[in-house]
């Protein structure tokens, strides 16, 4: 059979039917288009501008949903990505074109949300995910093989496990690929055909599977981890790249930490924190000071420590100050709550950064009005 003669598969879903009892309210991490079905809903219902091929949203309602606004009907829809407006609407603009897309940044700068939101948005489906590291192989991009069928009858289709990639390619869809700099060069290359030709030959087939309308790939990638390989000039230029900036402001990242942490807080039964507010501008003073090499008020220059400081971490460490502060305290987040986590974040090489840190508690926190408490606490982890 001729590779021009065959067309994609029309299917290559799993087959097994899912359980019986309902099993959201019990999922710890949803996907996108589960956390936020009702948000996505009504902006289908209301968006009445043109939509790409495919797509459950016009590019105009993905950007509302990333960025967040108010419906005329009412509904809220809440920010998903604070940042510069025209970064997702370049982003959204993208993936309308035969352009993939590459969200660059440091670690912790929300490529991995931004991505999985925006498949959701545009596909309905975040979950066509390649995750890349070293030891990635090329079937993972491309496809593989279920080898009882293929010994038992040879090649054939029943015999071909698509990757994600091909799924999306067959089906009109957007597919995601983490970390593509963690994957091995050869395997980045891989992608080149697929994104230049939009095809992906199956010589032990004979044939191929085109990507139909409404397909596009979403990387992400950054450049300050061990272990990255950098992309081929031929591999890059499939791509237009968006680069994600860390937040412009302690107000705009008080507002990122706050809201994620809420979000979280929920999955695991965490009561809210109602003073939290003060602990949480706390934590990114500290990372945006330590980050920057100055302090907020430009006065005193300070010491990066070897760790990116990032506002995922800012997250983590007051999500876990939260837990603390309901397991084993009064449910009140406080300086104690959260002054190991800043720790571990921050003190990465024992010998190096520890002294970092212990300079720019003695030189600053030690002398900022207000943070006695806090820097108590940060002595007493640090001892």
């Amino acid at each position: 059979m001729s590779a021009s003669a065959t067309s994609a598969p029309t299917s290559v879903r799993p087959t097994t039917a899912p359980p019986s009892h309902d099993t959201s309210a019990e999922v710890l991490r949803p996907h996108a288009e589960n956390a936020f079905a009702a948000e996505l809903s009504a902006l289908a219902a209301q968006d009445d501008r043109p939509r790409p091929a495919r797509w459950k949203l016009s590019p105009w309602a993905v950007a509302t949903y990333l960025l967040g606004g108010t419906l005329p009907d009412g509904t809220v829809i809440t920010p998903k990505y604070v940042g510069p407006r025209r970064i997702i609407e370049v982003a959204v603009t993208t993936l309308a074109t035969d352009r993939a897309l590459l969200l660059l940044g440091v670690p912790g700068t929300a490529k991995t949300w931004v991505s999985e939101h925006l498949a959701a948005a545009v596909s309905g489906d975040s979950t066509l995910l390649v995750q890349g590291t070293a030891g990635t192989p090329e079937e993972a991009i491309r496809y593989g093989w279920n080898y009882a069928q293929l010994l038992a009858h040879g090649p054939s289709r029943d015999a071909l496990v698509p990757s994600p990639v091909m799924r999306a390619m067959a089906e009109g869809m957007t597919a995601r690929v983490e970390e593509l700099t963690r994957i091995p060069a050869d395997v980045q290359d891989t992608l080149i055909t697929i994104l230049s030709e939009k095809t992906l030959p199956v010589p032990e087939l004979g044939q191929e599977v085109q990507a139909v309308r409404g397909f596009n790939l979403i990387a992400t990638a950054n450049d300050r981890d061990r272990g990255v390989n950098d992309l081929s000039s031929a591999l890059r230029r499939r791509f237009n790249t968006v680069v994600l900036p860390l937040p412009e402001s302690a107000d705009a990242e008080v507002d990122i930490v706050t809201r994620r942490v809420e979000q979280i807080g929920r999955s695991l039964d965490l009561p809210a924190a109602p003073d939290g507010i003060e602990e949480i501008r706390r934590v990114v003073t500290v990372f945006r000071e330590l980050r920057d090499g100055i302090t907020a008020d430009g006065r005193t220059k300070v010491k990066s420590p070897s760790g990116t400081l990032s506002t995922a971490e800012a997250i983590s460490v007051v999500t876990n100050g939260l837990a603390l502060s309901t397991h084993f305290g009064d449910g009140v987040l406080r300086p104690g709550d959260v002054a190991a986590g800043i720790l571990g974040a921050v003190v990465r090489d024992p010998a190096a950064d520890k002294v970092i840190w212990q300079e720019y508690l003695e030189t600053v926190v030690r002398e900022r009005a207000g943070w006695t408490d806090f820097y108590r606490a940060c002595r007493e982890v640090s001892a």
